[in-house]
């Protein structure tokens, strides 16, 4: 007779299109079965898009609407679908989901596990952690960053002690060109076969810091004059991003394409892949472009330099430096044998270091850990 499966429930604020999000649909993915049953809530009280996906494929979303304020009322309310599902273990992703997670879980039997996959920016102290992370991480079977950057963060300004805290990266099922799809969208978006394509897909936040990303663009075009600059994504920085590149002169050089649901394709169309952000933990864009082979250009911050290898997988600049950026750009363009060096050298360190297969065996590692204290 079999054992019985493992069943883990997710908590985080919702599964609509992003990074966190991902990353658990890419976890439950690779691990359901017989072994292994997921569930998730969402705080926020929707579902999303990707979680959607994960309905359709069976797995159980609970939305439940979190109130303003310390919500009592949440707790008692994931405290029931905790022992009505009898689940083993309780996965808060982010630090509010996890503290109502956590304060959930208590007297219930599950044990704990918490994910933080990123920090804000600027990064602050709060009072408040200096009282309770402490206790609470004690009592926290696994406390997971993903990156390093992130793990000092969570000692140095969340007060949990270090060698409690355990590095798993993010990890994707690597992406593949669509030839006939990609000369759609190049058609679409007016872009020619002659042109080099250097863009970026992500949400248009100041934390991304775009604006520096098209004061680069604007230098990189007096040496590659047939460059476009294309921007998948959007977000509240969008109208003021399309005014810059209006007083830039650069509206028949920059594409703005708005939200794309399954944006795969169009990062496939670019020859180098940018990413401009003050901070970040791992970007899961940063991997599906290394996993197309894919050289990028990105700011020295976060986890970011934990996936590009400076000079060997693409080029790290220091945050904010659009000249710096704008160079780098121009070397890899300029430098076709650089080019496919870093291309062939980031394929081989995303198959090696962030494929999904890897990241699902280090949290089922951690899941069974955590069983057997």
């Amino acid at each position: 007779m079999n054992p019985s499966p493992l069943k883990v429930l997710h908590i985080t604020f919702n599964m609509a299109i992003g990074g966190t999000e991902q990353v658990i649909r890419q976890l439950i993915t690779a691990t359901s079965g017989d072994e292994v049953q997921h569930a998730i809530v969402c705080i926020d009280g929707y579902v999303g898009e990707i979680g959607k996906l994960l309905e359709a494929q069976g797995v159980t979303v609970y939305p439940v609407q979190r109130q303003p304020g310390f919500d009592r009322a949440l707790i008692h309310s994931i405290r029931n679908i905790v022992r009505d599902g009898q689940f083993d273990i309780v996965h808060g992703h982010q630090y509010t989901p996890y503290l109502y997670g956590w304060l959930a879980a208590r007297i219930t039997g599950a044990r704990v596990v918490f994910t933080e996959h990123g920090r804000f920016h600027p990064d602050r102290y709060r009072y408040k952690a200096v009282l309770i992370n402490p206790l609470i991480s004690l009592m926290t079977r696994a406390v997971i960053a993903i990156s390093g950057a992130t793990a000092r963060a969570l000692s140095r300004y969340e007060f949990i002690p270090a060698r409690k805290i355990r590095v798993i990266y993010n990890g994707i099922a690597g992406l593949h060109r669509e030839p006939r799809e990609m000369a759609r969208i190049r058609s679409n978006l007016d872009i020619s076969d002659k042109a080099m394509v250097v863009g970026t897909v992500s949400r248009l936040d100041p934390v991304k810091n775009q604006a520096m990303m098209i004061r680069a663009f604007q230098r990189f075009r007096d040496q590659m004059p047939e460059a476009i600059l294309l921007m998948v994504g959007d977000g509240p920085e969008r109208g003021s991003l399309e005014k810059l590149v209006a007083d830039c002169g650069l509206t028949n050089w920059v594409r703005f394409t708005g939200f794309i649901e399954q944006p795969q394709q169009y990062l496939a169309l670019m020859d180098i892949f940018l990413l401009s952000s003050f901070t970040e933990g791992t970007s899961m864009t940063l991997l599906e472009a290394m996993s197309l082979g894919i050289p990028s250009v990105a700011t020295r911050v976060g986890g970011n330099p934990e996936i590009v290898v400076d000079g060997e997988t693409g080029f790290l600049v220091d945050s904010d430096d659009a000249e710096g950026f704008a160079e780098a750009m121009a070397r890899l363009a300029k430098e076709p044998e650089t080019w496919k060096r870093f291309s062939e050298a980031g394929i081989s360190r995303f198959r090696e270091g962030f494929s999904v297969s890897r990241m699902a065996d280090e949290y089922l590692a951690v899941y069974q850990h955590c069983m057997g204290e």
